[in-house]
């Protein structure tokens, strides 16, 4: 997969924006948030008491930790603009075995006018990181968020939007149901990498740089960027005191050091949640299909 840069003649520009007092404070109480609770100097400063597993646990759940931090600086930054209802919670999505085989067997032409009842589940399930949906313009977005896609192979990436995509047919009626009437005819699928590399913008791989165009917010994608670097400086303080803490606690003890840097692999974070129930637990039946529209997400037109 390369990456895939698009050329514009002249910027959008957006009612809304993020560059405002009220956001940044938003912004800077969640990343107080989620350091106090789990990356604290304090909690650091154990692992290094605890030695190296402790070290190689704590650092393994960092990147965890910003994937989540990026998923709700996204819902924050959408919130910005009025017309969209942001939903981040029970988001479990079935996937059915019908949708399944619309999705895989078919071209998109011949299912993207479709949507299945959300009441017949499967034995799969897709939980979205976000579902936005527009009310002014009835498109839904489906989201996945990564901190980074590095780790995931071709095939990886193809399985997880044959699942959006099968998952985004039962949307509408979803959100019709349980989410205060909500409508949608257009519902679209985005993965968006963070890390702005290995992306492709028609096949719905957008960069967060692109946050802008999904929420119609100037400035969305790097307030996101300015959020994660603020996170990593963050626990780069933290540790730098911790070492130092622990350097001059041992010393009093007269105990051994232990090192005070650690070399350990970087775990990407568990990818988006798969339950599977027992195989012939539900069994698909036939109904009548709305017309909507499903796709991926689009770029808007430049002028």
């Amino acid at each position: 997969m390369i990456k895939t840069n698009v050329k514009t003649t002249t910027t959008p520009t957006y009612a809304h924006s993020a560059d405002c007092p009220k956001l940044e404070a938003r912004l800077e109480d969640l990343i107080n948030e989620l350091v106090a609770s789990s990356l604290s100097a304090e909690l650091l400063a154990q692992s290094l008491a605890g030695g190296m597993d402790d070290i190689a646990t704590m650092v393994r759940a960092i990147p965890g930790h910003e994937g989540r931090l990026i998923e709700r600086g996204i819902a924050l930054v959408a919130r910005c603009n009025p017309d969209l209802v942001v939903l981040t919670q029970n988001l479990r999505l079935p996937v059915t075995a019908t949708a399944l085989q619309l999705v895989g067997m078919n071209d998109p032409q011949h299912y993207r006018a479709l949507t299945l009842d959300a009441d017949h589940g499967g034995r799969k399930t897709y939980t979205p990181d976000l579902l936005i949906v527009n009310s002014r313009t009835k498109v839904a977005h489906v989201v996945d968020a990564k901190r980074s896609l590095i780790s995931y192979e071709s095939a990886r990436i193809d399985e997880l939007k044959k699942r959006m995509l099968a998952a985004s047919l039962i949307v509408p009626d979803l959100l019709y149901k349980e989410h205060r009437r909500l409508v949608a005819e257009e519902v679209r699928i985005v993965i968006l990498n963070a890390e702005n590399r290995k992306t492709d913008v028609e096949a719905g791989i957008w960069p967060m740089s692109h946050l802008d165009h999904l929420v119609e917010v100037a400035g969305a994608g790097e307030a996101i960027g300015l959020l994660q670097q603020t996170f990593r400086s963050r626990i780069t303080a933290n540790w730098e005191l911790a070492r130092r803490t622990f350097i001059r606690s041992s010393s009093h003890r007269g105990g051994p050091l232990l090192p005070t840097t650690a070399a350990v692999e970087e775990a990407e974070p568990d990818d988006e949640a798969v339950q599977n129930d027992d195989e012939d637990a539900v069994t698909d039946t036939y109904v009548e299909p709305r017309l909507i529209k499903l796709g991926f997400a689009q770029v808007p037109a430049r002028h």
